[in-house]
């Protein structure tokens, strides 16, 4: 896909997100903070399964903690939200930086399976813990102001905080993706054997990856507690490990904003569709199962491919075409 036509998309998606809070009557301003917050989560995993080759089945520990730990520092101890942001992201990155030092120790099969018990033991320390309230959650969790200037209990500040947080993760996962720390991401991916010979600290590359990772999942939590005022055990289960990874898988794991494609398609299902009941569920299982046999490398993935096919059978025509012109 060519670079203008990428800047055209992205500046219509621009204004369309900029219009949002003022034409409520067409689409509901909260799910698109909500779908904003999942596309970071989504693309902050990918940092992860699709440029590094790792897959965790436990990046809702880092998601979830990051929600509870940002609420308990705005309603228990009355601090301001940026405090609360950075305490989510920072045990987020913590946490990550902890799960990929123990879990990189093994590969494939082994490593997912350790960062699903490291989630699963999260899970069951925020059920315990006396100020979660358990299966309640933590509720009515207060706004506040951002640096003592935006008031985030109004409705139409609080999205374009969101707004300007979001793009700038994502900025910053694409920044992280297409750097030379990125290339060794993705040499890990293709061949660690390789990497390693080539002198690069392989196992310091993979937990810096899941801290990074992490941190970015952690925000897209923080903002979530901050907008629903409530932090659950659902942001921990195991379940919103599984959503991410079929966000992922859905919009394209090979490109860097397919997730956040991924996760604007699986939270519509889930908004529009929600009077369905349990049939929402199955709806979203046989999509993935679709996904999974007929677009292996994703919608974005997919994309990409037909159009380079296009462009390369475009070239090969032009090409001949200049031959005969030439005989």
């Amino acid at each position: 896909m060519g670079r203008p036509l990428l800047l055209a998309l992205g500046a219509l998606l621009l204004l369309a997100l900029i219009l949002v809070p003022f034409y409520p009557q067409v689409i509901y301003p909260v799910f698109v903070m909500r779908v904003m917050c999942l596309a970071l989560f989504a693309c902050a995993f990918n940092i992860l399964l699709g440029h590094t080759g790792i897959l965790s089945f436990g990046h809702a520990a880092f998601f979830g903690s990051a929600a509870y730990f940002c609420g308990y520092m705005l309603k228990e101890q009355g601090l301001s939200p940026e405090i609360g942001l950075l305490t989510g992201v920072g045990s987020a990155a913590l946490m990550g930086a902890i799960f990929g030092a123990l879990a990189t120790r093994r590969s494939g099969i082994y490593l997912a399976m350790i960062t699903l018990a490291l989630s699963q033991l999260v899970y069951f320390l925020f059920l315990r813990l006396p100020w979660t309230h358990a299966e309640d959650g933590m509720q009515q969790v207060p706004r506040g102001l951002l640096l003592g200037l935006f008031d985030l209990n109004n409705d139409v500040t609080l999205y374009f905080v969101v707004m300007v947080f979001t793009l700038g993760g994502l900025a910053l996962i694409h920044r992280i993706v297409h750097s030379p720390f990125g290339e060794v991401l993705r040499a890990i991916r293709e061949h660690e054997p390789r990497a390693k010979s080539l002198g690069f600290p392989v196992a310091r590359y993979k937990i810096l990856a899941f801290t990074l990772s992490a941190a970015l999942a952690g925000l897209a939590g923080s903002l979530k507690v901050i907008i629903y005022q409530v932090a659950s055990l659902r942001d921990v289960h195991w379940s919103m490990s599984g959503d991410v990874i079929l966000m992922t898988l859905l919009g394209g794991m090979n490109s860097v904003f397919g997730p956040a494609l991924g996760a604007a398609l699986i939270s519509a299902l889930y908004h529009y569709f929600d009077a369905l009941g349990g049939w929402v569920t199955i709806t979203v299982g046989g999509i993935f199962i679709a996904c999974v046999l007929l677009f292996r490398r994703g919608i974005v993935g997919e994309l990409h491919a037909v159009l380079s096919e296009r462009r390369d059978a475009k070239a090969s025509h032009d090409e001949k075409d200049n031959e005969n012109a030439t005989n």
